[in-house]
C-alpha cells in the first residue's frame, strides 16, 4: 500500500477526477506503473478553477497533445492587461522571468504579435507557430506571477481568490490526507506544481513529512522563481530537510522544455548542507510541446523513480 499526491501545473485542465485519471493512465500506458494492481491510492491537488472560468471538456483528458497545448491556451485566458496594474517590483519580475524562458518582451497589448521572442533563444527552435508560443508563455507568466505574488483573481463573477493562499491551503489538506493513508507517501508534481510542492514543504509549519518527491518539467531552476522562495531557499541548503529528510528527490526534465528554462538540472541549486542530493535526469519527450505531463509520465525514468519511491519504507514522524 502507498499513497501518491499529484500536483498539476500551468494552463487550464479537465475536471479534477478526469485529470487524476489522466495522470494514472499516463503512468500505466505501454506496460507502465499499474497503481491499481499495487494497491496505491492517489489524490490530485487541483487549482485550475482558481484561474480559469470553466474546466476543459473531459474528452480533452484523452487527447495527449491537446491536454497540454492548444485546448489549454485559449486566447481569452492569455489576456495580459493585468500587467498594467503591477507595481515596479512585480513588473520587473515578469520581464526578468520572461527573459529566462526566452522572451525579449511581453506586452499588455492585445494580440500575440506584441510579444517578442528573444533572438537566438532556444524558444525559437520549438516547432510551434509563433502565436502559440506567445500564448503558452503568457499562460506561464500569468500563472507563476499570480501564485508567487498571491494575486487575488476572479475567475467567475462573484468569486475571488488569493491564489497562493488558496492553493497552499488545498495542498496542506491533500498532504494531511495523504499522510493518514498507509505509506509510503510520495508527491509527484509537474510544472508550477513543483513550485507549489516545494513552497508548501518548506514554507509552512505543521505540514506532515513525505517519503519522496518527484518533480517533472520544473521551473525551480529559474533564478527569478528561486528569489521568490527565499527564505528559506538558498543554493547551499535548499533541500526540504524538515519534510523530506533523507527521502529521495528525483527531478526529470526535457532540455527543450521552456518551463524549465531549457535546463534539465536543478540539483546544484537545491543542495543539502552543500551536498548535491537531487537526482537530475534529462529526457527527450516526443512531439512539438515538450512540457506535456502525459509525455513525462510515459518516461522510463519517471516510472522507475516512482517504483523506487513506492517501495521505500515509510518515514516515522
Amino acid at each position: 500500500m502507498a499513497h501518491i499526491t499529484f500536483i498539476h501545473g500551468i494552463a487550464n485542465k479537465p475536471p479534477k477526477d478526469a485529470l487524476l485519471e489522466q495522470w494514472r493512465t499516463g503512468l500505466l500506458d505501454d506496460d507502465g506503473v499499474d497503481l491499481d494492481a499495487m494497491g496505491a491510492t492517489s489524490s490530485m491537488v487541483y487549482w485550475a478553477d482558481l484561474l480559469y472560468a470553466e474546466p476543459l471538456p473531459e474528452a480533452v483528458a484523452a487527447r495527449q497533445e491537446a491536454a497540454e497545448l492548444d485546448a489549454g491556451v485559449d486566447a481569452a485566458d492569455t489576456d495580459m492587461t493585468w500587467l498594467l496594474d503591477l507595481d515596479a517590483d512585480e513588473a520587473a519580475f515578469v520581464a526578468s522571468l520572461g527573459a529566462e524562458v526566452g522572451m525579449a518582451a511581453v506586452s499588455a497589448t492585445p494580440g500575440e504579435a506584441a510579444d517578442v521572442i528573444a533572438e537566438d533563444s532556444p524558444l525559437e527552435a520549438i516547432p510551434l507557430p509563433e502565436f502559440l508560443k506567445s500564448r503558452l508563455m503568457r499562460v506561464f507568466l500569468r500563472d507563476v506571477h499570480h501564485y508567487l505574488y498571491d494575486a487575488t483573481y476572479s475567475p467567475r463573477p462573484g468569486e475571488a481568490y488569493p491564489v497562493r493562499t488558496t492553493i497552499r491551503a488545498r495542498t496542506v489538506a491533500a498532504l494531511t490526507q495523504g499522510a493518514a493513508m498507509p505509506g509510503p507517501h510520495v508527491v509527484v508534481s509537474h510544472s508550477l506544481g513543483t513550485v507549489i510542492a516545494y513552497d508548501v514543504l518548506t514554507g509552512l509549519d505543521e505540514i506532515p513529512g513525505v517519503d519522496a518527491l518527484i518533480t517533472l518539467g520544473s521551473p525551480l531552476g529559474l533564478s527569478d522563481v528561486q528569489a521568490k522562495l527565499a527564505p528559506p531557499w538558498t543554493s547551499h541548503d535548499g533541500w526540504p530537510s524538515q519534510r523530506l529528510g533523507g527521502g529521495a528527490w528525483t527531478n526529470v526534465a526535457d532540455r527543450l522544455d521552456p518551463v524549465c528554462g531549457f535546463d534539465a538540472a536543478i540539483g546544484p541549486d537545491f543542495r543539502r548542507d552543500g551536498l548535491a542530493m537531487v537526482v537530475d535526469t534529462a529526457v527527450t519527450n516526443e512531439g512539438r510541446w515538450r512540457h506535456s505531463v502525459v509525455k513525462y509520465l510515459r518516461q522510463h525514468a519517471v516510472r522507475h523513480a516512482l517504483r523506487e519511491a513506492l517501495a521505500r519504507t515509510p518515514r516515522d514522524d
